[in-house]
């Protein structure tokens, strides 16, 4: 049970939340009705003010913010392509919205309450009262919107990106895709661009690890894997070394983490007992990444 606000809410324990996520997620109703219902939603990108706060913790934090018409793509817009009204308001000329699926929203008024949230910031936002679609919208910002993740950033010509970017999203790419998707940031990124990534390392079933007692026979199953809770399970040193091994430099700007490590290891699956208590206390790394 945990106290919010005055009030006692139940809180189911980890188990019981992979259960019946599993068991929801078998169920044949659609991804828009499950985002109505606030499950399985895929961010919190229908807030103005949060979107407009992660867009310029990577924009700024990057020094992208030095650049005119840049070109951009962000990997896992989730529930909204507010991203592309972001980075025209930057200064960006065209901008790629990578994502596995076609999450996006495409109801209209949540894209005008952004635009009307950047001119009220003073920001350039087009005037959107006279687009009635999704794809229209785009087009007047230079966005293109990709829903194959790593095949369609395949489609993106090479060293033609300044500025890449996500927000706890490689966390979500099935564990055998990682690499790729790494390999092709690095093809498509100019010689002088820069990627920007915030990767939670938490088990995202309660702010804990306890994704890690499942061994990966079981865990890396496919019904497993589309049950909306599902991360990849690598750890600091696991993307460190994949963006090296891709030629990245990589500055790591910040990591969040426990003061302890929250659960006991021989509750850990084998596959994880060897990992040190440095690696197992991180909950989150911020990294900035350069061409070598």
């Amino acid at each position: 049970m945990r106290r919010s606000g005055g009030i006692y809410r139940l809180v189911a324990p980890w188990w019981a939340r992979i259960g019946s996520k599993v068991v929801l997620s078998r169920l044949p109703i659609s991804y828009a009705t499950w985002r109505s219902l606030n499950v399985f939603v895929h961010g919190q990108m229908g807030r103005p003010e949060y979107v407009l706060g992660v867009f310029r913790s990577h924009f700024t934090g990057g020094g992208i913010s030095r650049r005119d018409r840049f070109v951009a793509l962000e990997l896992g817009p989730g529930d909204s392509l507010g991203s592309v009204l972001l980075a025209y308001a930057h200064g960006a000329k065209a901008i790629y919205l990578v994502d596995a699926g076609e999450f996006a929203t495409k109801d209209m008024r949540v894209y005008r309450e952004l635009g009307r949230y950047l001119r009220s910031e003073g920001l350039e936002s087009p005037d959107l009262d006279n687009i009635s679609s999704v794809d229209e919208m785009l087009k007047s910002c230079g966005g293109l919107y990709l829903s194959a993740g790593v095949e369609s950033l395949r489609e993106v010509p090479t060293e033609s990106v300044d500025f890449i970017w996500s927000h706890a999203v490689l966390e979500h790419v099935r564990r055998d895709r990682v690499r790729d998707m790494i390999r092709e940031t690095r093809r498509i990124l100019r010689r002088d661009g820069i990627c920007s990534h915030r990767i939670d390392l938490t088990d995202h079933l309660g702010g804990s690890l306890n994704n890690l007692r499942i061994p990966g026979s079981w865990w890396e199953r496919e019904w497993m894997a589309r049950s909306g809770f599902y991360t990849n399970r690598l750890r600091k040193c696991d993307f460190i070394a994949m963006f090296e091994e891709a030629g990245f430099l990589v500055d790591v700007v910040s990591v969040d983490q426990w003061e302890s490590v929250p659960i006991k290891r021989w509750l850990l699956a084998r596959e994880f007992r060897s990992l040190s208590n440095d690696e197992l206390r991180v909950k989150a790394i911020s990294v900035l990444l350069r061409p070598m």
